[in-house]
């Protein structure tokens, strides 16, 4: 597996377990790990001159936990799904063009 895959997955995993009922410093962890996850991913196709350099951008952006974006509990769980729907489309995507 690389580096990515497990990146895009463990992301996934930590978007879905925000469904759940944390503490206030899980939240906080995930923002962090979050941003520095999108910011990876984001880098990592900057060169490709890819949509999802700006889809991954725009998420880290989101996520800061420097500059806080209050969307209340609703909104930040449809987003969290999302993200992790995103997240693993990207790997099939990616899988799919690296059969041919």
């Amino acid at each position: 597996m690389t580096k990515t895959i497990i990146l895009k997955i463990s992301l996934s995993i930590l978007f879905l377990l925000c469904l759940l009922d944390w503490n206030y410093g899980y939240y906080q962890f995930v923002r962090f790990v979050g941003m520095v996850g999108f910011s990876v991913l984001s880098y990592q196709q900057y060169k490709k001159n890819d949509v999802w350099f700006v889809v991954w951008l725009a998420s880290a952006i989101l996520i800061n936990p420097v500059f806080k974006i209050g969307l209340g509990r609703t909104l930040w769980s449809i987003i969290d799904v999302a993200w992790a729907v995103l997240l693993i489309y990207s790997l099939l995507q990616e899988k799919k063009y690296k059969k041919f």
